[in-house]
């Protein structure tokens, strides 16, 4: 049973959220998750969680709140609150410009490593995989470049988010039309079978993705990925604050072997983040390379 009462009769579009109430909530979202929301999205916030409120019966943010601190379903609720202060918008070979670069340049480089290592083994982590368009289509390319020779490598690629609705979904690798707005026609004849209205990803692809629910704010489960020769966080960071941005990065640098690369979005940048990267420049990208 929840601990607050119904509110009865209360038109949903009439709860405000007050700059305390604010201030409580984005500082709780913080402390949970590192995501800092900026006062500026205070009105796009009241109206994303005005809602939720709604369906739980509850008259305010205050009440909100308590509920998110105390109620015995809190949780659950918490899995909610993930997936509405983040923002999934993805697809299929998103940014092309950046995943040329990523595999004519820094993918070629990796490979190019551990085949004169003698070592036919590449980890790579999709950090923020949202309902893993991006992870599939790292599989993909991989698929593409080593062909008939990817049977003799032992590749894993470590995907997680924070939301496990996204969790989910891109287990299921079922995708709609709107998945596809930047994927080359040929790459989706290839790996994906029509189901319906939904296009399902071929096994071959999905079998090299491994799919866990992960907050990136908690440090212990991260140093549960393994090392990676290449990180993909894209679109990730503009979420965080300078002292959050500076402790994935950093979580980053110690997840990644000598050698390997991490890549961000393409409004995103290292700069006044951390030194410890070098920044290799690609036409269409930015790779920052551990060394």
């Amino acid at each position: 049973m929840s601990l607050f009462s119904s509110s009865i009769g209360l038109r949903k579009d009439s709860i405000r959220i007050t700059d305390a109430e604010f201030v409580e909530l984005r500082d709780f979202i913080y402390e949970k998750s590192g995501i800092f929301v900026d006062e500026k999205r205070k009105y796009l916030f009241e109206s994303r969680f005005r809602k939720r409120l709604g369906e739980l019966g509850l008259s305010s943010f205050s009440d909100y709140i308590k509920f998110l601190k105390f109620d015995s379903a809190r949780r659950e609720e918490m899995v909610r609150l993930f997936e509405m202060v983040t923002t999934n918008e993805t697809s299929f070979f998103r940014d092309q410009k950046q995943l040329d670069a990523f595999r004519d340049h820094v993918l070629k480089d990796v490979i190019d490593q551990q085949r004169a290592a003698k070592k036919m083994e590449l980890n790579i982590w999709s950090a923020g995989c949202s309902s893993g368009e991006e992870p599939y289509t790292l599989s993909i390319i991989l698929h593409e470049m080593l062909g008939l020779e990817i049977s003799r490598w032992r590749i894993r690629i470590s995907a997680n988010d924070l939301s496990k609705a996204m969790i989910d979904k891109a287990r299921e690798g079922l995708y709609p039309e709107y998945a596809f707005k930047t994927t080359p026609d040929a790459m989706r004849k290839k790996y994906f079978k029509q189901d319906g209205d939904l296009w399902r990803i071929n096994r071959d692809v999905t079998r090299m993705v491994d799919f866990k629910l992960m907050n990136l704010n908690e440090s212990a489960t991260l140093k549960r990925i393994p090392r990676s020769h290449i990180v993909f966080c894209r679109n990730v960071i503009i979420y965080f604050d300078e002292s959050m941005k500076k402790r994935v990065v950093n979580s980053f640098y110690d997840n990644l072997v000598p050698g390997g690369y991490l890549m961000l979005g393409h409004s995103e940048s290292l700069h006044k983040v951390s030194k410890t990267f070098k920044p290799i420049f690609h036409p269409g990208a930015i790779a920052y390379k551990k060394e």
